[in-house]
């Protein structure tokens, strides 16, 4: 095709052609091979018979030497290691590609799950508000509320900030630092509730100290227990060690023991409502990271060739841990007879969280000796 239009009182253009496209079969979709027509991927085998969404976007996307990057890792660090090195634990396990997170936690999930949480908590602070729920508390309780409860968001930020935010990047496979990564995001989102739950019963409740909570996790012998150990855990290296001690020994014996077995169990009865609701997404988050926690420890300890080995070595953890979160959890017991009304004895609440341990650790095959002896120190 040639363009001879001229202007008039112009000098003639000369005539253009342009290129007639040729095809070479080398652009991308043209090649046909078996499953060329496939609208899913067969680079891995999924968990099921059909793959996930999950599964699609997740597997693979950090590749290594074991599958498909055949010349080796391509980037490292300044000493030496490269990629991400499987040294970075203990544990060892023969596949470690086989980790399915059950909760299939991937980039839509993460934004949905969360701001579902938060529209939640968002609306019964509404509610409150409206009711005038606030000052409906006793001085008594609201102490405990701008204490305690307040320095609960401190043990929080440290566990997402600094445990499972600094390991979310040092497992092997994508699939395990997908679930470090939101497990993590759950503890920020969770402190973060707790800071603007703070900040607005402040507003509403004139004389609500909402920075007592400072000097209690600071100071308050009750809480230097649960400081200390949140301190030692963000000083864990071994990634598979920090998600073990804090989902399996702390969160049991010390978190539930605070959230579930006493703030839930005891503020209706001293007349409120609210504050369990936000504890309350707190003890949803755990249940979550508790499932992936679980299911990724049920593989290493059962794996067919390293299981004795990494048995040994959580049997190891668990000695470390279980004294220190168990001197903590005892540390807490003078919480229990600061509000009014006391449904729960101490005691009780101690003994369902241990059973709880319990449970957790013989469906892996494992046993917690320390929880039936009295340790050394014991403030109970």
């Amino acid at each position: 095709m040639t363009d001879t239009t001229t202007a008039p009182g112009t000098a003639p253009r000369t005539p253009r052609s342009f290129p007639t496209p040729h095809f070479t079969d080398a652009e991308a979709g043209a090649l046909v091979f078996p499953s060329s027509g496939s609208r899913s991927f067969s680079y891995y085998t999924p968990q099921k018979m059909r793959a996930s969404m999950y599964e699609d976007v997740t597997f693979d996307v950090q590749p290594d030497p074991e599958r498909h990057l055949l010349q080796g890792w391509i980037y490292g660090f300044a000493d030496g290691t490269a990629g991400y090195p499987q040294d970075w634990t203990r544990l060892r396990a023969t596949d470690w590609h086989r980790f399915r997170d059950p909760n299939e936690e991937w980039e839509q999930t993460i934004y949905r799950n969360n701001a579902n949480v938060v529209r939640q908590i968002q609306q019964n602070l509404a509610n409150a508000r409206k009711a005038d729920a606030y000052q409906q508390w006793t001085p008594t309780w609201t102490h405990f509320v701008e204490h305690h409860v307040g320095a609960w968001m401190h043990a929080e930020q440290g566990l997402g900030m600094h445990v499972f935010v600094a390991i979310q990047r040092s497992a092997p496979t994508n699939m395990i630092n997908n679930a470090l990564a939101v497990n993590g995001t759950h503890k920020l989102r969770f402190a973060q509730d707790l800071a603007l739950y703070n900040l607005d019963i402040e507003e509403q409740l004139p004389g609500f100290d909402g920075t007592a909570h400072i000097a209690a996790w600071q100071q308050d012998p009750a809480w230097q227990g649960v400081r200390e150990t949140v301190e030692r855990l963000t000083a864990v290296e071994d990634w598979a060690q920090a998600a073990f001690a804090a989902n399996l020994v702390f969160e049991p014996l010390v978190g539930e023991l605070f959230r579930s077995h006493l703030v839930m169990q005891i503020a209706a009865r001293n007349g409120d409502f609210t504050t369990p609701s936000v504890i309350g997404a707190g003890e949803g988050d755990y249940d979550r990271d508790l499932r992936w926690t679980r299911a990724l420890f049920e593989l290493l300890l059962t794996d067919e060739q390293f299981a004795d080995a990494n048995r040994q070595v959580a049997a190891g953890w668990l000695e470390t841990w279980l004294p220190r979160a168990l001197d903590a959890a005892r540390r807490l017991q003078p919480l229990w007879s600061q509000a009014d009304e006391k449904p729960v004895r101490f005691e009780d609440s101690l003994d369902r969280a241990k059973d709880r341990l319990v449970r957790l650790l013989d469906g892996l095959g494992l046993s917690a000796p320390a929880l039936h002896g009295t340790p050394e120190g014991d403030r109970s």
